[in-house]
């Protein structure tokens, strides 16, 4: 397992950016598929985007298809998410995890992730 912390949410009006980083304390995240989830209010977690341990692959909900992007730099023991177009839907507490196994490409089911950080609230305004 790794530790993981997420930063960079925060309020932006509707139709801008915002970057996401998700920085693991340990070498061995750079093994590991990530993803990303997120949490809105009165709602179930649900996924976001994953990205496989070689960034090789990633993977997208429908929602954030086309605005959200993925991305790793195993150098620095590092996922981002990229937001863009952003709606009032995005609101939610944003969530950053590791997958169980090494060398997987990532999924969009929560089960399959062991590690888990904080989460890093994101408000869009209307």
């Amino acid at each position: 397992q790794v530790h993981l912390m997420e930063s960079g949410g925060g309020l932006v009006q509707a139709g801008g950016s915002l970057r996401l980083s998700c920085v693991a304390s340990e070498r061995t995240f750079s093994r590991y598929a990530s993803a990303w989830f997120r949490q809105g209010p009165g709602k179930e977690r649900e996924f976001v985007a994953a990205i496989s341990w070689s960034g090789a692959s990633t993977y997208y909900a429908d929602s954030v298809k086309g605005r959200f992007t993925i991305s790793r730099d195993n150098a620095e023991n590092t996922v981002y998410l990229e937001m863009n177009s952003l709606k009032a839907a995005d609101t939610a507490v944003y969530s950053c995890a590791a997958d169980w196994f090494t060398g997987r490409v990532g999924t969009d089911t929560m089960a399959d992730y062991g590690s888990w950080g904080q989460g890093t609230q994101v408000t869009v305004s209307s």
